[in-house]
């Protein structure tokens, strides 16, 4: 009885949204039939006529890129280092001690991935030009993210400062930035960085790609954090005030945690983007995830099996965008259970 009276109500509301008249029943019908059309085309071809030999013969390129075979344990450990601590975070026990903890866990990847990768220690060294795929983008989003936060921090606090030097410096920076597209910031930091350095020193170009990322998604993180600073109740500030709280201790404790708990989403769409984004150093020649997409095309093999590899190519960016959204979501219900405890 409780199935019958569920599929009646099913039945009633989409009569009453799609079925509602005339006009209404032509468009959904049309609709449907469009949607059955493309998906029915869709699937007769990622099934039957798709050659997916190009995806499943080079995987590990895929994921890894050039780096060695015989080491490629390495990035595979990091990568499922990070599924790991994915799960744990989202469905791991509620143990004090490892909620707590998990701050510290998350930050202690970025130096296990650059170990792991850069070698030393009893680690083959690997040069970063054998680096790509997954792993180069995972890394280059993880360092510019850890990076451009801090700096967006204190962007958005120099902005909204009473020296007039200070606000006006950082207000500059933001809007030139704001101004200035991604792929030329990258061309920047690419080429020009290392005609501006001394004579015998070199910065590696992964990394002048990460002070690039980190220049340009600064200045958003840094309008993102503003906007959290904004809409804290003036009063809030009056009563730390009135509690003998000094300036730093009101920005450390009253400030920052709640402008980071409403900057959440926009953080979060930042890192998203920052991931998506990291597709132009294809043009630059690091060979991330995309990068190698375009060079297994160019393999004689492979040559015109374009929609198989980018089929499978945003999959694999739907997927990880995916995740980060999961992983911001179920900490932003935790900034607020906490809050609400608090």
């Amino acid at each position: 009885m409780l199935n019958m009276a569920l599929i009646s109500t099913l039945v009633h509301k989409l009569r009453k949204t799609l079925f509602s008249n005339l006009f209404s029943t032509i468009i959904s019908l049309v609709f449907i039939f469009i949607i059955s059309v493309v998906c029915l085309n869709s699937f007769e071809w990622l099934i039957f006529k798709a050659n997916w030999k190009v995806v499943t013969s080079n995987l590990p390129l895929y994921a890894f890129g050039s780096f060695p075979s015989n080491e490629q344990w390495r990035p595979a450990t990091w990568i499922i280092s990070l599924l790991s601590l994915s799960f744990i975070t989202l469905f791991g026990p509620e143990w004090k001690w490892l909620r707590k903890n998990l701050f510290i866990l998350w930050a202690a990847t970025i130096p296990l991935g650059l170990y792991l990768l850069y070698g030393g220690m009893g680690l083959q060294p690997i040069n970063s030009r054998h680096w790509g795929g997954l792993t180069l983008t995972i890394l280059l989003t993880s360092c510019s993210s850890l990076l451009s936060l801090p700096l967006g921090i204190v962007l958005a606090l120099c902005r909204q400062s009473s020296l007039p030097l200070i606000q006006k410096t950082s207000s500059i920076y933001i809007d030139v930035m704001r101004a200035v597209p991604l792929i030329a910031v990258l061309f920047f930091g690419q080429l020009l960085i290392p005609l501006f350095l001394p004579v015998g020193i070199e910065i590696d170009r992964v990394w002048r790609a990460v002070l690039a990322f980190t220049l340009f998604v600064s200045a958003y993180v840094a309008e993102d954090i503003r906007g959290g600073l904004q809409s804290i109740p003036s009063t809030q500030i009056e009563a730390a005030n009135s509690l003998g709280l000094n300036q730093y201790q009101i920005i450390q404790f009253i400030l920052i945690p709640q402008a980071l708990r409403i900057a959440l989403p926009a953080l979060t769409n930042q890192s998203i983007g920052l991931f998506q984004n990291t597709s132009l150093m294809a043009i630059l020649g690091l060979v991330e995830l995309l990068g190698i997409g375009k060079s297994i095309l160019a393999n004689p093999e492979f040559i015109g099996q374009y929609i198989e590899v980018y089929v499978w190519l945003a999959c694999v960016y739907w997927l990880v965008c995916t995740i980060m959204a999961i992983l911001a979501r179920h900490l932003e219900q935790r900034m607020t259970i906490n809050q609400a405890n608090f």
